[in-house]
């Protein structure tokens, strides 16, 4: 295997290759397999960078599901 860029190359190939409910499904998967090996500073920080900083329309947009 090559290095983190290259397998990030890789992985953003197959994303886009799927459907994106699909690649949703698969990419949770595989976070139900990661999370468990991280400690809790790491998933938090994780979550966090994924919805975005508190007032942001990300945020926001979580009140509404």
């Amino acid at each position: 295997m090559g290095d983190s860029g290259s397998i990030m190359g890789e992985i953003l190939e197959i994303v886009n290759q799927m459907d994106p409910k699909t690649a949703l499904t698969e990419m949770a998967a595989a976070l139900k397999r990661l999370f468990p090996l991280l400690d809790e500073e790491t998933r938090s920080n994780f979550v966090m960078n994924l919805i975005g900083e508190p007032g942001s329309d990300k945020v926001s947009s979580m009140v509404h599901l």
